[in-house]
């Protein structure tokens, strides 16, 4: 004979592989746990991908009709830094395309470029880069990196003594990459989206549908169901989070120097805590209308304001300091920590801390709201 306790988890599994089934079953459900993270991570992945060279639009308008205006010319069209729009040929229509923003800016060879002036036996000349106001970045840039070609070639024409040098020393060490520091925050979205957005999908239905009110009927008790469903989403979490994690790695060359048990530990933690969000908020709720709003005003500021999209040290000190309680941000910090600084569960008992200190509050108040229809 069972005992009352293996009746108890007997009942809750029986859940589990209905829960789970009925996930599998619902396209739109797959997309928007697992689809939906995956165009963000492409997204976000292409934009801050490792490829850290700059490139400049330009119009290069030639005036001088010197030998070597016209070697400067070629190479600066074979540049991949250096990107010359062949098409524009006078500096009104330059002018006109930088006031679109289709180019960056115009540089232009005067007349005597290139050519032997005075009693000089090299040539000589000054080329001009014009852009527009609100372009000034890329017009710095720009003649930065003429400046830098040019002292190239003066070395080689008259070369002189450097009193002063400089010199760089590469170390054997990496830093993160944008999308390392970016991904933590991915996989947050990632996780809010499957914790809260799935419970409140699901159970207005369920209610809608009278299945809930049925249940109530039955011995089932609240516990089981939320276990049930807890368990049946940290699985399809891990799944979803998963295949971000091999994307991540294969395509945008991810490096995750922390334990992955460790990891694996605290994502399944952070799941369970952002489900009792979800919990609360779709057993409190009667139907879709009551939900929705409250879900944008929980979920939006937790998105924005935890380090989702963007770092959170962009933001002011007194903002950076209400951001650090709410929910999602121990869980953003606590996965970055773990895949890009190899710390260990016992490194972010602060972010372990606040993660089960806001289960306790969340799974209590969901406790209370719960109600069968």
């Amino acid at each position: 004979m069972k005992s009352d306790w293996q009746k108890s988890w007997f009942t809750v599994w029986t859940f589990v592989r209905i829960n789970t089934k009925r996930f599998f079953r619902d396209r739109t459900a797959i997309f928007f746990t697992i689809g939906f993270p995956l165009i963000f991570l492409f997204v976000f992945g292409s934009l801050n991908s490792n490829n850290s060279s700059v490139s400049f639009n330009v119009a290069l308008i030639n005036n001088s009709s010197s030998e070597f205006s016209k070697e400067f010319t070629k190479n600066l069209q074979e540049s991949k830094t250096i990107k010359v729009n062949k098409e524009v040929t006078s500096l009104d229509d330059a002018k006109d395309r930088m006031s679109r923003s289709e180019l960056d800016a115009a540089i232009i060879l005067p007349d005597d470029f290139g050519k032997v002036q005075g009693n000089n036996t090299y040539p000589s000349g000054q080329a001009q880069v014009v852009y527009t106001q609100n372009n000034q970045s890329s017009g710095a840039a720009l003649t930065s990196v003429l400046q830098s070609q040019f002292q190239q070639i003066n070395q080689g024409l008259v070369p002189t003594v450097s009193p002063f040098t400089v010199k760089s020393e590469q170390l054997n060490e990496n830093s993160l990459s944008a999308f390392d520091y970016t991904f933590a925050g991915l996989l947050g979205f990632a996780i809010i989206g499957m914790g809260i957005f799935g419970p409140i999908n699901v159970f207005p239905e369920l209610k809608k549908m009278g299945i809930l009110r049925r249940l109530s009927t039955t011995p089932l008790r609240v516990w089981q169901y939320f276990v049930s469903t807890m368990i049946g989403q940290a699985v399809i979490g891990l799944l979803s989070i998963a295949i971000m994690f091999v994307i991540a790695i294969l395509v945008f060359h991810l490096e995750v120097v922390g334990n992955w048990l460790e990891l694996a530990v605290f994502i399944i933690f952070s799941i369970a805590m952002i489900l009792g969000i979800g919990l609360a908020l779709g057993g409190w709720a009667k139907n879709e209308r009551q939900v929705a709003p409250l879900a944008n005003i929980v979920v939006f500021p937790m998105m924005f304001l935890s380090g989702t999209f963007f770092p959170r040290f962009l933001m002011p000190e007194w903002l950076q300091n209400i951001s650090a309680f709410l929910p999602l941000t121990p869980v953003i910090d606590g996965i970055r920590l773990i895949t890009t600084e190899g710390a260990h569960l016992i490194n972010i008992l602060p972010q372990v801390g606040l993660v089960a200190g806001w289960m306790v509050i969340i799974y209590i108040i969901a406790f209370k709201v719960f109600r069968w229809e």
